[in-house]
C-alpha cells in the first residue's frame, strides 16, 4: 500500500467503498488521516464499518464538517448527467474533491525519487495497451506495476522505487477528476463516442481524456492520430515539426520527419528522423489479431521506446504476449472452428474492429444498445455470415442491425452458442462481440465473457 502523505491529522472524506474507495480510504489511514466515509450501498458500509471507519452519510452538510478534502470513486457522477449530493454538499461547504488517482501523484516522489509513470486513456484498447506494455517491461527484465482501471486500485501497490514503472490504466471518470496528472508518458490509443451521458456529450468526453496531457504536462506524449481529436492533440502538444516529444501511432500512412509507430497490412514500422529504425511482422503474432490490436501494439512498441527499451526487447515481448481475457481471448478450437471472446467490445467502435479481424463470422452479439445507435457498424458487416442476437431488446437490437444481416433472435448465451456451434464450417470463427453494454443480463462484460466461455466448453466433442 501507498500511504498519502500531506493529511496527516486531518479529517477526510471518501464517497464510495468498492475497490478504489476502501484502497483510497486504507492508504489515506496509513499516512495518519481520520477518515469518515460512506457508499450508497448497506454492502460497501458494512465493508468499510468492519475495518474501523468512521460512516456518515456525506450528503448532510453537518457531515462535512472538518472535512478538508473528499475522495470520491470513479463511478459516481460529479458534474453530468447530475452530481451526486454529497458532492453538491462538498462544493457548498468548499471542500475540495479529488479522486485516488490524484492522491497517489500528489504521493510520488515525497520519500525519494519517483518512480517513471505511464498513463494510458482512449476509448478503446486501453487495457490491452497497459497490459502489453506492463508484459514487454517484465519480460525484459524491468520492475513494473500494472493499476489504475485495470487489476488493482493503484494506491494497493506496494510503494514503487525510483528505478521502477508504474502503467496506469486511466478511464474518462478518472482523468476528468483527478486534481494531479503528472505522468512521464502519457498515452492516448484512440477516441470514439462513449459515455456520452456522463460527459455531456464528445466534446466533455475529449475534454475529459485531453486533461492527462494537459494538467502536468507529460516528458511525452504518445497519441494515436486515426481521429481528428488525435491528430488536434498531437498537434497542440508539439513545439516544432519533428519535434520528438510526440511519438504519433497509427494504422493508416503517416508522414513527416516526426517519430511516429504505424501498423500496416500487419506490418509495424518505427520511423524517426525521416528514417526507419524497426519493422515487425504482426501477423503471426497470436495475443495480438487484427487491426485494433496492431494499434495497441503499435501504442504499446511506443512507450516501451520512449522508456529506452530496445526493439529487439520489445518484438520478443510482443510475440510472448498471451492477451487479455474478454478483449479477443480464443476460448477453444473445435472441430476447425474457433472461439473468440471479445466481451470488453461493449461499443460500436470495438465490435467494428473485432469484425474486421476474421474472415468468415457466426457474430453472437447484443445487450442494451449504447446511445447513437448501430449504424457505423453497418460498413464492417461484410464478414459476418449470420448474427445470434441475446439481450433484452434482442428484436431491437437486429432490426437496428439494417436487412444486409441475416440475424436469428436467441434471447440468452446458451441459446446463442449452441445455434452458432451448430451452424459453424470449418474455418469460421464464432466471435461473442456485443457492441452494447452488458447490464441487462450480466453485471458487467467479464461475467458476459465468462458465461460465453462455459457454453463453449459445455459443447462437448466435435
Amino acid at each position: 500500500m501507498i500511504p498519502v502523505p500531506g493529511f496527516a491529522g486531518a479529517t477526510v472524506a471518501v464517497l464510495g467503498l468498492g475497490r478504489s474507495g476502501l484502497t483510497a480510504a486504507r492508504a489515506l489511514r496509513a499516512g495518519g488521516a481520520e477518515v469518515v466515509a460512506w457508499d450508497d450501498g448497506p454492502a460497501g458500509r458494512a465493508a468499510a464499518e468492519a475495518e474501523g471507519f468512521t460512516i456518515r452519510d456525506l450528503a448532510r452538510p453537518e457531515a462535512l464538517e472538518g472535512v478538508v478534502t473528499l475522495i470520491t470513486s470513479p463511478g459516481i457522477p460529479h458534474l453530468y448527467p447530475a452530481p451526486h449530493p454529497a458532492i453538491r454538499a462538498a462544493w457548498d461547504a468548499g471542500v475540495t474533491v479529488d479522486n485516488d488517482i490524484g492522491l497517489f501523484f500528489r504521493s510520488l516522489g515525497r520519500d525519494g525519487a519517483p518512480p517513471r509513470t505511464v498513463a494510458i486513456t482512449g476509448s478503446n484498447g486501453k487495457s490491452t495497451t497497459s497490459a502489453l506494455l506492463h508484459h514487454i517491461l517484465t519480460h525484459a527484465g524491468r520492475t513494473a506495476h500494472l493499476a489504475g482501471n485495470i487489476g488493482r486500485g493503484v494506491l494497493d501497490l506496494d510503494p514503487p522505487g525510483e528505478e521502477d514503472v508504474v502503467v496506469l490504466e486511466l478511464s474518462s471518470y478518472q482523468t476528468e477528476l483527478a486534481r494531479s496528472l503528472t505522468p512521464d508518458i502519457a498515452v492516448l490509443t484512440n477516441l470514439s463516442p462513449d459515455h456520452l451521458d456522463r460527459h455531456a456529450g464528445p466534446g466533455g468526453y475529449f475534454a475529459a481524456k485531453r486533461r492527462l496531457f494537459a494538467e502536468g504536462g507529460p516528458d511525452r506524449a504518445v497519441v494515436g492520430v486515426d481521429e481528428d481529436e488525435g491528430r488536434f492533440l498531437a498537434n497542440q502538444m508539439q513545439e516544432a515539426p519533428g519535434d520528438d516529444r510526440v511519438i504519433r501511432i497509427s494504422t493508416g500512412r503517416l508522414s513527416g520527419a516526426g517519430w511516429r509507430v504505424t501498423a500496416r497490412k500487419g506490418w509495424l514500422a518505427e520511423h524517426r528522423k525521416e528514417r526507419q529504425i524497426a519493422s515487425v511482422d504482426l501477423r503471426d503474432v497470436a495475443g495480438l489479431p487484427g487491426r485494433h490490436n496492431h494499434q495497441n501494439a503499435c501504442a504499446a512498441w511506443a512507450a516501451s521506446r520512449a522508456l529506452g527499451l530496445a526493439p529487439r526487447e520489445i518484438e520478443a515481448g510482443l510475440r510472448s504476449y498471451p492477451g487479455l481475457p474478454h478483449r479477443s481471448q480464443r476460448v477453444a478450437e473445435r472441430g476447425g472452428v474457433a472461439f473468440v471472446n471479445d466481451s470488453k467490445a461493449t461499443n460500436v467502435d470495438a465490435a467494428a474492429q473485432a469484425l474486421q479481424a476474421f474472415d468468415r463470422i457466426r457474430w453472437i452479439c447484443g445487450g442494451l444498445m449504447k446511445e447513437g445507435g448501430l449504424g457505423g457498424l453497418r460498413p464492417h458487416l461484410g464478414h459476418v455470415v449470420r448474427a445470434y442476437v441475446i439481450g433484452r431488446e434482442a428484436e431491437a437490437f437486429a432490426l437496428a442491425l439494417g436487412p444486409g444481416v441475416e440475424a436469428v433472435i436467441c434471447t440468452d448465451m446458451a441459446t446463442a452458442v449452441a445455434r452458432a456451434a451448430a451452424d459453424a464450417q470449418p474455418g469460421e470463427t464464432v466471435l461473442l462481440a456485443p457492441a452494447a453494454a452488458s447490464f441487462d443480463q450480466y453485471d458487467n462484460f467479464e461475467r458476459r465473457g465468462e458465461d460465453f466461455a462455459a457454453r463453449v466448453g459445455a459443447l462437448g466433442p466435435a
